[in-house]
């Protein structure tokens, strides 16, 4: 496990996206300079003045790849330190360096915030390497020690703080729109599969009548043309929705129980819709009202396209206390197998969301049945009853 763990850590890669520079870090860069100019002037007793201004302008310009190349940059910065130190315990009486010198702080940031699970292994190594030698050479108090120890390492922990907190964020970003895309997909197959079926299954009888009886052809172009319309209409509420007009865009209602009169209206006539509507559904929350208008719309269309020498669909919605079953039922039956398609997972998908259950499959004698049972919810908890249209 352990060692699961380590390789894990070993083979993290870098954050993506990472800037290589911005504004900020040209007003950094200013101001550390100016920092060096200031302290390098101003300040008395610098062993090796122009040694140590050069050192300090060094690890200044270093700020500039650090998130680019976050090792490369910690091994620079630290390898300069480690050798002006091993210089100064030769040739200098005191040790060589500016307080400035402590943007090095940043580096130690930047190499768990932008790189990848070895840079940062590697570049650890290399701090922490410095920080042993310069305790080595300088007689430390343990409390100096631990201080020092703490300050400079503070900075690294804020670094990958800040990282976890942005990969989770980014984490649950990526969820949100992946189920938006999950919803979207459902609602274009709810919307587009039924009305272009039904348009299908209009054409075709419209070829069939055009030299017998051209009356019903025309007919059938009609409903061809209000299938056509219809699905225009609900494709231009759901662009309307997804470009976010704001607060005051006024959307359609999603389709409910109270559209599924003209739901059921199937043009063509190969099949009779039996729809029967029983209980309180007048009142029912809007998701619960949505959901069942889906289940119904898309088993009505399978049954459409696969029931094979069908004539009649018998839908039954029956509002009790506390939940609201849909019963869609064909007298057709279906040859092979078949496969799930995203419809059906769809409707699975919906009543989970719910809180409730949806079976699927052939009947005992003939035909597919579709039975959902939905949590009816509370009516005073916002839900407002929605009129019937």
């Amino acid at each position: 496990m352990l060692r699961n763990d380590l390789r894990t850590v070993w083979t993290e890669p870098r954050p993506p996206d990472a800037p290589a520079r911005v504004w900020r870090d040209w007003a950094l860069l200013a101001a550390t300079l100016g920092g060096v100019l200031l302290e390098a002037g101003l300040r008395e007793n610098v062993v090796w003045r122009p040694v140590a201004a050069v050192f300090a302008v060094w690890l200044c310009l270093l700020l500039l790849w650090r998130r680019t190349r976050p090792l490369a940059m910690v091994a620079a910065a630290f390898g300069s330190v480690i050798l002006l130190q091993l210089v100064s315990l030769v040739a200098a009486p005191e040790p060589v360096g500016l307080d400035t010198g402590a943007v090095v702080l940043v580096l130690v940031y930047a190499l768990p915030r932008w790189g990848s699970g070895r840079e940062i292994v590697l570049g650890s190594g290399v701090i922490l390497a410095t920080f042993a030698l310069c305790s080595i050479t300088y007689e430390t108090r343990a409390a100096e020690l631990v201080g020092g120890f703490v300050f400079l390492m503070l900075p690294g922990l804020i670094g990958a703080a800040v990282r976890f907190l942005v990969t989770a964020r980014e984490r649950q970003l990526e969820q949100v729109r992946s189920r938006e895309r999950e919803q979207l997909a459902r609602e274009l197959h709810d919307t587009v599969a039924h009305h272009v079926s039904a348009m299908v299954i209009s054409a075709q009888a419209g070829r069939v009548l055009a030299g017998t009886d051209p009356s019903a052809a025309v007919q059938a172009l009609e409903g061809v043309e209000e299938e056509g319309a219809r699905t225009l209409e609900e494709m231009r509420a759901m662009v309307t929705a997804l470009r976010d007009r704001g607060a005051g865009a006024e959307l359609a209602p999603p389709a409910g129980v109270a559209d599924l009169e003209r739901l059921v209206r199937t043009p063509g006539g190969r099949l009779r819709v039996d729809l029967g509507l029983d209980g309180e559904l007048d009142t029912l929350p809007p998701a619960v009202d949505a959901a069942v208008y889906r289940i119904v719309q898309e088993s009505v269309t399978n049954a459409m396209r696969h029931a094979v020498d069908a004539t009649e669909v018998v839908v039954r919605v029956t509002a009790e206390r506390h939940t609201v079953r849909v019963s869609v039922r064909d007298n057709g039956h279906r040859t092979g197998r078949g496969r799930a398609g995203y419809g059906l997972a769809g409707l699975h998908e919906r009543a989970a969301l719910l809180g409730g259950e949806l079976q699927a499959g052939p009947g005992p004698e003939q035909g597919w049945h579709v039975e959902a049972e939905l949590p009816r919810g509370r009516t005073g908890n916002g839900a407002h009853p929605r009129p019937r249209r």
